[in-house]
């Protein structure tokens, strides 16, 4: 089995999670520098020249691969897909829907593709339709989660398709990635662990809250009305949970959440702001350069599963 970073060229078989409002050009460069895929995220751009604008940025950043991840039910995933072919970008990743539109133009333009996954199903659906390889992504991730948990969906996904699998949600260590190796996945993607970088822009107030946060901080809302995302418990998830069991409609949910992930980021809400973390962030204990946490991840896991081959 090829590792992730023989198939990206990149130093260690690690994907950037592309977080909306936060993986900036700047970021995805600095990510790549790492030794990781950086990727940029379209979820929180209005237009097309933004995209653009941040794939100039992280090429003047870094001559490393890099990728460019697009939520396909954003009203400008149209417009995000074609610059990514016009742009030959090296990598696209994709969320929230079925890229097979897009495949033909992308493939033209030599660009690797990986879709999130969150079942085998979707998994295999999108390998008959020739994307490169999967995402497959736990519900212990931060923001839009699935119900399947990365122990279970890896597997599962592994011994689906034929293609390579990347796994995702829960990962912040070397003991994760080791895990996730030995549910057959060629890399990972991981996101939660890296907002805590000193080169992520999120506010400080974010980065202070995720620090302080412990193995339980976390909740899901949305689940009722079926748009479950993954933040941390703060005063804006108390009201949206407890308006949600009420029956309250999605126009009325809305209105918490409506800009509130810009809020977290930009202005440092964390009350009423949507503070995005996975599971693991009562794992998180200090800010470090970020290439400093992927050298982590790797040398960790290669120690783990060392470790582990010493007791065999």
């Amino acid at each position: 089995m090829k590792l992730l970073n023989e198939i990206l060229g990149t130093r260690y078989p690690i994907i950037q999670g592309g977080m909306a409002n936060i993986a900036t050009g700047e970021f995805a460069a600095a990510c790549s520098n790492g030794g990781a895929l950086g990727v940029i995220a379209c979820g929180g751009l209005q237009s097309g020249e933004a995209l653009r604008r941040e794939i100039a940025d992280c090429r003047a950043r870094t001559d490393k691969p890099f990728g460019v991840n697009i939520m396909l039910m954003h009203p400008l995933a149209d417009e995000f897909a074609r610059i990514a072919a016009e742009e030959k970008v090296p990598v696209v990743t994709t969320g929230a829907g079925n890229p097979g539109k897009y495949l033909p133009a992308w493939k033209a333009a030599g660009i690797v593709v990986i879709p999130v996954v969150g079942a085998a199903i979707l998994a295999v659906h999108l390998a008959k339709c020739g994307v490169d390889a999967v995402i497959a992504e736990g519900t212990e991730s931060g923001g839009h989660v699935g119900e399947m948990a990365t122990m279970a969906l890896v597997p599962q996904v592994v011994d689906a398709v034929d293609i390579p699998v990347i796994a995702a949600g829960g990962i912040a260590d070397g003991r994760q990635m080791a895990a996730a190796f030995a549910l057959g996945a060629c890399g990972v993607q991981v996101g939660t662990c890296l907002l805590v970088s000193r080169e992520c822009p999120i506010h400080e107030n974010y980065k202070a809250a995720l620090l302080k946060a412990k193995d339980s901080d976390t909740v899901v809302t949305g689940r009722i009305t079926g748009a479950p995302v993954r933040i941390l418990k703060n005063r804006m998830s108390r009201e949206y949970l407890r308006r949600e069991k009420e029956g309250a409609d999605k126009m009325e949910l809305e209105k918490y959440t409506l800009g509130s992930l810009r809020r977290a980021v930009q202005q440092g809400d964390i009350q009423t702001g949507s503070l995005m973390a996975g599971q693991v962030c009562g794992m998180l204990h200090e800010i470090r350069p970020v290439e400093e946490i992927l050298a982590g991840l790797w040398n960790g896991g290669q120690e783990r599963m060392k470790a582990l081959g010493a007791l065999c």
